[in-house]
């Protein structure tokens, strides 16, 4: 059986390759920085307003456990979110890609 080659620069040179790539390089340095942002948040409020995260939401558990526990739900909603999108469009974008330049030979 031959191997398979591709032409790598035809599909670079796509305008649909680069708007994929665009569109998702955008949409992940969103979340990129809203993840830094909200992860820089618990330790910069605690050193700046001690007082509030030390007040009690239910029993033991302050605002500060309270902060640091829902970081465990950003992650998992960040993913969520970023595994909807990716299966929604970019993946949808890839095939497409992949079918007009996956049997593509040099």
């Amino acid at each position: 059986m031959p191997a398979r080659t591709h032409n790598w620069s035809a599909l670079h040179a796509d305008p649909r390759f680069l708007a994929l790539h665009r569109r998702k390089s955008s949409f992940l340095s969103g979340l990129m920085v809203l993840s830094v942002i909200y992860y820089f948040a618990l330790p910069i409020g605690a050193g700046y307003f001690p007082e509030l995260y030390r007040q009690k939401v239910w029993g033991p558990l302050n605002v500060g456990f309270a902060f640091a526990f829902s970081q465990f739900v950003m992650a998992w909603a960040i993913a969520f979110v970023y595994a909807r999108r990716a299966n929604g469009e970019f993946d949808r974008l890839a095939a497409e890609l992949k079918a007009a330049h996956g049997e593509a030979s040099t």
